[in-house]
């Protein structure tokens, strides 16, 4: 995946959530003090919008049925070997940059 421009960066102030949309994927954006998170919004489970889930340090837990997974990796915390995608966050010139992670 290229490097793809999703949001400019006031439009996401520190502890704020937004969703974006990348090659037709739903990206949760987290703001956690100055780092940007961003993760699959879909849970691995039932398919839960993590982007309206809890937020506790490093770690959004699904509204639907707490599946808990880390913002900096995607790995499910609740069941080994489950994941989300996750995306490489830029900042550059005012605008939040997303890139698809191995």
């Amino acid at each position: 995946m290229t490097r793809t421009r999703v949001l400019d960066l006031a439009a996401l102030p520190p502890g704020g959530v937004e969703l974006v949309v990348v090659r037709g994927m739903d990206v949760a954006l987290f703001r956690r003090g100055e780092e940007i998170f961003a993760i699959g919004n879909e849970c691995a489970h039932k398919g839960g919008n993590l982007c309206d889930g809890r937020v506790e340090g490093d770690i959004v837990t699904c509204p639907l049925h707490g599946w808990e997974f880390d913002l900096r990796s995607g790995v499910c915390m609740t069941i080994p070997g489950e994941t989300v995608p996750h995306f490489t966050v830029t900042v550059d010139d005012g605008g939040i940059y997303l890139e698809e992670s191995a």
